[in-house]
């Protein structure tokens, strides 16, 4: 079998490892069956630009591996850069044997006194890591992920009881694995923090909502980060028409209150209509509310933050 092309780093807080897990699964095409090591890499044939997952640390492009350092010295030797280009090697914080300070310099020495290129330890072109899998040793170039989308988190107009960043682009990413031609509709939008997340991607989204001050805040919030207003309605979500490829479904709650079983069946057959494919959120058990309105559950994990619990289901 043929090696994969590519590591990824990723770490997640461990009331985070269940949605972190469903997010790589779903964008690195993995069997369920296949476990994330707690090693914190995965090896994949998909390459994907690492900044999507919020978990995500880099990307490392296989080079070659090989048993020992010394294995990896002929496949430095022929990495020949450009005249202007500078790089250094990095002996990567994860894998299931990282070495010492010490040896880790020491090999991050020896590489690269192998590679055709001019060494720089600040701000170079071009990075290669190392990082040791299981008994073997592993040279690749390596993609810091983007974190730019962090600064969502600053948003002009926000809910204290709303998505977080982190949650609202892994669900963006369970539901869009694949963001060409996709569209994606959040019909209890909020603020708009899944639709930014997911524009931020380049997913064509739309947000709507039947709370006027929800609604004003999400058309403060996108063009905040450069992004159209008017990609966001106020209505009631069984009033939508269209067809969408997917939907982000945070249903409606209140601390105080609960929403009747039969608003809420009504608004996931609608969503049937609407899509066909979606992540249902809950605070509330609505697992026979899905089933009835003819959704199929593919998975479901639970998303925790002290005592607040979310229920979320991955339905076709």
């Amino acid at each position: 079998m043929m090696a994969a092309k590519y590591v990824y780093i990723f770490a997640c807080h461990e009331n985070e490892r269940e949605l972190c897990h469903l997010e790589l699964s779903k964008l690195l095409k993995l069997d369920s069956e296949i476990r994330i090591t707690s090693g914190s890499y995965i090896r994949s044939e998909r390459c994907i630009p690492p900044g999507r997952s919020p978990f995500m640390h880099g990307r490392l492009n296989v080079l070659g591996e090989g048993d020992s350092i010394t294995e990896l010295l002929p496949i430095a030797r022929n990495i020949r850069l450009q005249q202007d280009e500078t790089f250094k090697v990095v002996c990567l914080k994860a894998g299931d044997t990282p070495p010492d300070y010490a040896q880790a310099r020491k090999f991050e020495k020896e590489v690269g006194m192998c590679i055709h290129g001019k060494a720089q330890m600040k701000q170079p072109k071009v990075t290669f890591g190392l990082i040791k899998i299981g008994l073997k040793w592993i040279l690749g170039q390596w993609t810091e992920a983007e974190k730019s989308w962090q600064n969502h988190q600053q948003k002009p107009q926000n809910y204290s009881t709303g998505f977080g960043v982190t949650l609202a682009r892994a669900l963006v990413n369970v539901a869009v694995p694949e963001t060409e031609n996709h569209r994606l509709l959040d019909p209890c939008c909020g603020m708009g923090t899944v639709v930014i997340e997911a524009l931020s991607m380049e997913i064509d989204a739309v947000g709507n909502d039947l709370n006027a001050l929800a609604v004003r805040g999400a058309k403060v919030n996108l063009p905040h980060f450069g992004y159209d207003a008017n990609r966001i309605t106020l209505g009631d979500m069984r009033d939508l028409e269209g067809e969408y490829d997917s939907a982000i479904f945070d249903m409606p709650y209140n601390l105080c209150s609960v929403l009747p079983d039969q608003e809420q069946r009504e608004m996931l057959r609608k969503l049937r209509k609407l899509c066909k494919r979606a992540v249902v959120v809950s605070t509330e058990w609505v697992q026979a509310h899905l089933l009835e309105s003819g959704w199929t559950i593919e998975k479901y994990i639970t998303v925790r933050k002290g005592t607040f619990v979310r229920h979320v289901w991955v339905c076709m």
